[in-house]
């Protein structure tokens, strides 16, 4: 995109969040994290077209811990060596400047907050622990897969010997008690909805910009494929987030200087 269309849609951009007086959102998905090396899942290169789906199902999980530990510390290899990207330091500055009340993330990379962020709800899980599916004890993902590797996969619980699982929301499970309904409660009372790097085609999460714009919420979608929602949205912007969101923040500062 050309600078000059790109310095539009910032300015635009900025002005709808600074006039939600404090009461926007940012709603992230994988792509805001794929220019810190962290693949998506169902992009050309996305981890789906590697791993079948259905082996991230809680099902496939307890008939098969040990296969699915083995990947997923492969997986945390890549999550371990990521840093927040242009994007996340953007974002947390918008939340820094007043303008974002929270972000909703359906990622486990915990690069929000590496980035700064204070209030981020993650929808999805983390991907910094592990849990026993016996005692409900917590231990560090690294300290699971450590046991994983020297004792034999998979980890089982230091406490009581009963399974660990990572913390990351599998297929089939339920979204974390509570998260959800604070996401879908902050999205009902926002006033706008900055929509970054997601398909919007996982479910439920993306009923929380749903149900933003069913109350009236200003969306602007930054993604570099088509959104499900990009018809209900204010501002569609085909552009890397890295790139885009910095300039939103310049902007931003301008307006309110």
């Amino acid at each position: 995109m050309e600078n000059v269309e790109l310095g539009r849609l910032a300015r635009r951009a900025a002005k709808i969040l600074v006039e939600a007086r404090g009461r926007a959102l940012v709603f992230t998905g994988a792509g805001v994290s794929t220019e810190s090396g962290i693949p998506d899942f169902r992009g050309p290169s996305g981890l789906w077209r590697r791993i079948p789906p259905e082996v991230f199902s809680i099902e496939y999980f307890l008939s098969n811990p040990g296969e699915v530990w083995r990947l997923y510390a492969e997986l945390h290899r890549v999550l371990a060596e990521a840093r927040p990207n242009p994007a996340h330091r953007a974002i947390a500055r918008l939340e820094e400047m007043g303008l974002v009340e929270a972000v909703i993330t359906q990622n486990i990379d915990g690069l929000h907050q590496a980035a700064g962020g204070r209030r981020v709800l993650e929808l999805h899980g983390s991907g910094r622990e592990a849990v026993c599916l016996a005692c409900g004890a917590r231990l560090g993902i690294e300290e699971a897969i450590r046991l994983g590797q020297e004792m034999g996969w998979p980890p089982r619980c230091p406490r009581c010997g009963g399974l660990l699982k990572p913390d990351a929301v599998f297929f089939g499970e339920p979204l974390p008690r509570g998260v959800l309904e604070e996401a879908l409660r902050l999205a009902r009372r926002a006033r706008a909805v900055l929509v970054v790097g997601s398909s919007l085609q996982v479910y439920p999460a993306a009923l929380v910009p749903e149900e933003a714009a069913r109350h009236g919420a200003r969306l602007i979608t930054v993604n570099l494929e088509p959104t499900p929602l990009d018809w209900r949205a204010e501002l569609v912007v085909r552009e890397r987030a890295g790139r885009f969101l910095p300039l939103v923040v310049e902007e931003a500062e301008k307006l309110l200087a």
